[in-house]
């Protein structure tokens, strides 16, 4: 069975890994209802309706 021949040095292991760890901003979407900006599958902090329902009581 094939083995290295050396060990794959710190540089070549933290960039491969590197690539997979970056943060990503969290998708967006904007509510139908008022407009505002939203996470996608929750409920709107603005007008606190989801799916043409209104779950929470917003003032």
């Amino acid at each position: 069975m094939p083995v290295p021949k050396q060990k794959k040095g710190r540089g070549a292991t933290h960039s491969r890994r590197s690539a997979n760890m970056r943060i990503e901003a969290p998708a967006r979407s904007v509510c139908p209802r008022c407009g505002a900006v939203k996470l996608p599958h929750h409920v709107c902090p603005n007008c606190g309706f989801y799916k043409d329902r209104e779950v929470i009581v917003v003032e």
